[in-house]
């Protein structure tokens, strides 16, 4: 039989788990990730540009880096989408 203290351990453990995830949730939403990721984004096409020998890294890296900014931003709105879409079939 489980006595009331591991009870309470196994709530205080689960309370700890969902401490965790909610953190790891609000840092994949974060506005702060995706800056980051962004611009590590940016100086990662930069340097390949430059091995590469192609003109103009700094401006040309802009346009992959714009591609991605514009992917998390349309993403969230493409998921309610399809979280819709999934939701009318089940019914």
């Amino acid at each position: 039989m489980t006595t009331t203290e591991e009870l309470i351990k196994e709530i205080e453990a689960i309370k700890r788990r969902n401490e965790r995830v909610e953190a790891d949730k609000a840092w994949e939403t974060s506005l702060s990730r995706k800056i980051i990721i962004a611009f590590l984004t940016y100086i990662v096409i930069v340097l390949f540009f430059f091995s590469a020998a192609l003109p103009n890294p700094f401006v040309n890296a802009i346009v992959p880096t714009l591609g991605f900014i514009l992917s998390t931003l349309s993403l969230p709105f493409l998921k309610s989408v399809w979280q819709n879409l999934k939701n009318k079939k089940r019914k």
